[in-house]
């Protein structure tokens, strides 16, 4: 049993430790917002934030995680209010088919907290996620609202 702190509660999964956190947080906690993209930490499908640090979970390993906090999609609205990040996804219309839209709103989430004003060229070198539909004029238009707001 590895013990994983997520979403500020205490948690307990029987999973092998070189088990990658997305799938503890999939299959073992049913956390299901945190998507499977690539597996090899390429597309940020899989972004979740450790101690506040936007990580690739497909290839973070479980017993690496260790008294870290983790936080997932799940843990951002609270009694049905959207964070800023979110609002501004919806009032651009971001997503298109929205697979990568988790993993792209946790990018955010985490490069907000570290620069709460960031420029195009601060967006650019954080968000690396890869949409398929390419909605990055939308994202970038987003993430400036959410950082005005």
């Amino acid at each position: 049993m590895i013990p994983l702190k997520v979403n500020g509660k205490q948690h307990r999964v029987d999973v092998d430790p070189a088990t990658p956190l997305l799938w503890a947080l999939r299959e073992q906690l049913g956390l299901t917002g945190t998507k499977y993209g690539c597996g090899v930490a390429q597309c940020g499908a899989c972004t979740v934030m450790i101690n506040g640090q936007a990580q690739r979970s497909c290839v973070y390993p479980v017993s690496a995680v260790g008294n870290q906090a983790v936080e997932t999609i799940e843990n951002l609205e609270k009694n049905g209010k959207l964070t800023k990040i979110q609002q501004a996804w919806v009032n651009n219309e971001v997503p298109q088919c929205g697979y990568c839209q988790s993993g792209m709103i946790m990018a955010t989430t985490a490069l907000l907290k570290k620069i709460p004003k960031p420029t195009d060229a601060d967006i650019d070198a954080h968000i690396t996620n890869i949409c398929r539909c390419g909605t990055f004029q939308q994202v970038r238009a987003a993430i400036h609202e959410a950082a005005k707001a």
